[in-house]
Parts: structure tokens; sequence; C-alpha cells
């Protein structure tokens, strides 16, 4: 037994031996690579570290932004509606003379000239009318010369003046002349024309189709220019006047404005949607809008003069303060410089900023304020000016 308990006390003296000195020698090894490197560092030789990233730099980095102008000018403040476009003239034409349709020369949205024909009705029973309407005018005018033959030689003008009204009664000749005008008539309602210039709209009728008198054959629009009623609330119809601007965006057509001008102003409200019909005017040359599509209208209301102004997009806010960011020029290039300011009346686009107000900061007409990528910009941000932020690689505001 005692044997073995010294056998066992010998193998535990070895083993914590061997782990004293596998200690010593990983230390060893340790300092010999830190010496390796100082000797690599002395001597020039470039170590190789991680890369840190680009985010450890990015602040280095200018931020791609875009700029407008400040500008003294007038603020529009408008008013917003929506509306329906309508041809500025239409009119509806109906047969006036029964018949068969024998010309046709028009086709739906084919343009026409005042006066142009659009339907010939056959005119054979009503050229007939004409043409006895005038025999009887001459049989009437041959009976009458026959009672004032020699009527000339009358001395007494109100007994001359007295027989030819007696001779016209009795011959029939006024009669007649009225028969003939009446037959022309109804020779002329054969053919529709054009009221005024326009297109073709609503063609009802083909060519050899019988028609009856009152019956709808087409339809002429004009649409150069066209109109646009607008349904404006009666609190807002005070602010308006006729002559001023009008800008339309038609569901039609997203992206793009229109151009046009308050013509009229209804001057009766709808008791029932308390609003006023406001009708505007635009160009439509290319034919592009159309009767019936559907508009957002914005109208130019009040005018508020000489007004320090930056599109809406300049302003954000940093602690519930609205703040600008201005650029401005540093000595190795843009840098961000917030601004607290005072804003006051704005429309769709831009924003007025007052002088007066709890903020103590102003723009001045001339400087650039940050639009767009200054979301995320801090006070003194190294920033350049781009035309799209998105494109260079920012951060877009929108």
């Amino acid at each position: 037994m005692s044997h073995s308990r010294r056998t066992l006390s010998l193998v535990t003296l070895l083993l914590i031996l061997g782990a004293v000195g596998g200690a010593v020698t990983w230390r060893l090894l340790d300092l010999g690579a830190d010496d390796a490197a100082e000797a690599d560092t002395a001597s020039g030789e470039e170590l190789l570290v991680p890369d840190a990233g680009p985010s450890q730099f990015s602040a280095a980095a200018a931020s791609p932004v875009t700029g407008a102008e400040v500008q003294r000018d007038t603020l529009w403040i408008r008013v917003t509606a929506a509306g329906q476009a309508e041809a500025y003239r239409r009119a509806t034409l109906a047969a006036q003379a029964e018949g068969f349709v024998t010309r046709l020369p028009v086709r739906e949205n084919q343009g026409v000239q005042a006066g142009g024909l659009l339907v010939q009705v056959d005119t054979s029973e009503a050229a007939l009318a004409v043409a006895q309407a005038r025999a009887n005018l001459l049989a009437a005018e041959a009976d009458y010369r026959q009672r004032t033959l020699f009527d000339d030689e009358i001395d007494d003008p109100a007994v001359r003046a007295e027989r030819e009204r007696i001779a016209r009664s009795t011959s029939g000749l006024d009669q007649a002349q009225v028969a003939l005008r009446q037959a022309e008539i109804q020779l002329e309602r054969t053919a529709i024309s054009a009221p005024f210039g326009g297109r073709v709209a609503n063609l009802e009728v083909v060519e050899g189709q019988n028609v009856t008198v009152g019956q709808e054959l087409l339809t002429v629009v004009d649409l150069d220019p066209i109109k646009v009623e607008v349904q404006v609330l009666e609190s807002e119809l005070r602010f308006l006047s006729e002559g001023r601007q009008a800008t339309l965006a038609f569901n039609a057509y997203p992206g793009e404005d229109f151009v046009g001008r308050i013509e009229t102003i209804n001057p009766v409200v709808d008791p029932e949607t308390s609003t006023g019909r406001v009708t505007v005017v635009l160009p439509n040359g290319d034919g592009r809008i159309k009767p019936g599509m559907y508009a957002e209208v914005s109208l130019d209301a009040e005018a508020l003069a000489d007004r320090v102004v930056i599109p809406r997009a300049a302003l954000v806010e940093r602690a519930r303060r609205p703040v600008v960011f201005v650029y401005e020029e540093g000595p190795r290039g843009g840098l961000a410089k917030w601004r607290y300011v005072n804003p006051g009346r704005e429309n769709e686009t831009h924003v007025e900023i007052l002088p007066e107000g709890p903020e103590q900061g102003m723009v001045e007409p001339g400087e650039i304020v940050l639009v767009d990528g200054h979301h995320y910009l801090a006070h003194d941000t190294p920033i350049r000016l781009v035309e799209d932020v998105a494109a260079e690689g920012g951060r877009p505001s929108r």
C-alpha cells in the first residue's frame, strides 16, 4: 500500500512540473512575436489591419444635397377643389325635316367649320313644295298687275295706296309670298350645318337611315379653349376674382400641370352643397383634355406681396422648433448651417419666413436653403450641391 502511495505522488509531481513548463514556453513564444512585430514596425513595413468599413469615415465625406434660392416674391394663397372638364360650347343637333339621310360627310371626332354641312336629308318633297309655291306666286303677281294696270294714272296718292292694298289681298299675292318663304325654309331644314367650329361627337345616324323631326343626330363640341367647372365652398368664394390664375392637375396626366384662368364665378350658391360654381378656362389646342375628365384645381386667391419665401420642403424640425439648413461655403467646401426661423402663411409649395417671432433666425433673398437630402444632417455637416440626391448616393428626404 505504501508503494502505491509513493507512485501516485510521483505522477502528480511530474504533471505539475509539465504544466508549469508549458506555460513558460507559451509566454516566451508570445513575447517573441511581440518583439518581431515591433521590429517590423521599426523597419517601416506596413501592418495589415482589418477594414473598419465606410461608416468610420462617412462623417468626413460631403453629403449630397439639393438646394433652392430664397426669393422675395408674391406668395399666393390658393383655394383647392375638384373639377370636371366640359366643352366650352356644346350643341346637340336634331332633324328638322323628315326623310332619308342622303349625305353624311362627317364622322366622330372630325373637325368641322362653322356652317359646314353635317347631315343632308332627302330634298325631293321640300323642293317640289318650293316649286309649287313659286308657281302660285307667279299667278298671284299676274292677277295683281291686272288689278292695278291703270292705277298709275290716279293722281291722289291715298287712293292709289288703298287700291294697291285691296289688289294684293284679292289677288292672293301676300299669301303666295308667305307660302314660298315657308317652303324655302323647309327645304333649308333638310341640311344640318355646324353652328360653330368644333368637333363631331355622339353621331347617332348613318347614311340611308330614315329620320323624323326632332330625332337627335349628333353633337358638336368646341374644345379649344376648354372649361372646367369647379365647386368651391361658399366660405372661400370671397377670396376669388375673375381673371386670376388656376393650376390644374388631371387624373389622366399624372405629374403634369396645366394653367388656366378663372372666367366666371356663379353668384348663386347651391343650398344643398354650400358651394358655388367657378368656371376655369384653359387652352386645349392639341385636344388632350376631353369633356368628362376630372382634375384637382388650385385657384389663386390671396396675394401676399413682397414676402421672403422658401420651398416648403426646406423646413425641418429640431426639438419641435422650425429649422432650415442654409448652404454656407467653408474652407474645404460647403457646410450645412441650421437656422431657426419663423414660418408664416404657406401654400402647396412655398412658405413665407417672417422677420418677427419667437425665433431669432432669418433667411435673406439669394441664400441657398437645402430642400432634399437634409433631414438627417447635423449643424456644420460637410455637403455638396447636386441635382439628384438619390443618383449621387445620398439619402433623399422624400
